[in-house]
Formats: C-alpha cells, structure tokens, sequence
C-alpha cells in the first residue's frame, strides 16, 4: 500500500476513532483497540504504534485527561495491542484477526483494572479489593468485548471486500483494454 493510501486510511480511522469517542455510546464500546489491531495489520508498526495514541489524545482534548498512571496504563495497552496487530499482520486469518481481538479485550480489562485498584482510593489494596475492582469492573469488560468484535470485523471485512472488488475490477479492465 502506498504512503498516500496508507495516510488516507489513518486519517479515516482517526476521525472514526475520535468521533466514536465523543458520541454517547455504551461503556467502553469503542474503535481504538481496533485500531491498533487493523493499523498493525494493514499500515505498518509505525501506525499501529501512533494512531491508538493520537486518536485517543485528540479524543482526551475534548473529553478531558484524568490520573496520569491510569492515562499511561490505557495508552500503554493500546500499544501493546497495535504490538498484537503487527504479530498478527505475519499469521493473518480470520482466526487470528478474531482471536487478537478477544486477546486484546481481555488485556485491556486485566491491565487498566489493575491500574485502578493500583493507584486509586477506591479499592483496598488487598486481594480482596483486587477482586472487587475486577468484579465491578465486569461491565466494562462486556463493552470492551463487544466494540472489540464488531469494530474489527467492520473494519477488516470492508478493507478485505474492498481489496476483492479493486482486484476483481482491475482484472476486468485488462481483460476488457486487451479485446
């Protein structure tokens, strides 16, 4: 893919990302873990490493920035999903496509819970208020599991329906510029 196409998809992807973020939705049902997946998948490392971050950033602008070890937890599991993406770029099929996106889910849930009990007030710093911060936590995780799903497969599946049709296209075109 050409820098030009690859520049086009981010900056779509962007705006999807952001606008999806500021729009009233379900908890945690969002594109950005997505994102990274389809970016390390399709763009490349350095998008599957950007994009999450600047999408999320802009994003925070308007919704605004909170406790910096939970920011840094969020944005740093979003890398390590676009680091998931890239892995899987090398063994693509629509298990593994799916499979990432359950894998980063559950990622997701595990390492920004632990942040919360970690570095709020809220919860005991205990066993205990570990498992009451994942417990409460488990709607979240429905929302996450959910995006996750349907934002990568919305996203694959068209960049995947879309190549066919251009390859498809550009096959009859030959066929047709050689009669």
């Amino acid at each position: 893919m050409t820098t030009k196409k690859k520049m086009i998809l981010s900056a779509m992807l962007l705006v999807l990302g952001i606008v999806c973020r500021l729009l009233p939705h379900m908890w945690n049902f969002a594109p950005i873990a997505a994102i990274a997946i389809f970016s390390g998948i399709y763009l490349g490392r350095n998008y599957a490493l950007t994009l999450p971050a600047v999408t999320m950033f802009l994003g925070d602008l308007f919704l605004g920035f909170y406790s910096w070890p939970l920011m840094a937890t969020v944005y740093g599991s979003y890398l390590v999903i676009g680091l998931l993406g890239i892995f899987v770029s090398k063994h693509k099929s629509l298990e593994t496509v799916l499979a990432s996106s359950l894998l980063s889910s559950v990622f997701f849930f595990v390492a920004t819970n632990w942040a919360v009990w970690q570095f709020s007030p809220w919860y005991a710093k205990s066993m205990a208020g570990l498992i009451n911060c994942y417990t409460l936590a488990l709607p979240f995780l429905r929302g996450t599991l959910l995006s996750d799903l349907f934002y990568i497969s919305i996203l694959c599946g068209a960049y995947e329906l879309v190549s066919v049709l251009v390859n498809k296209y550009k096959v009859a075109f030959v066929a047709v510029k050689n009669i």
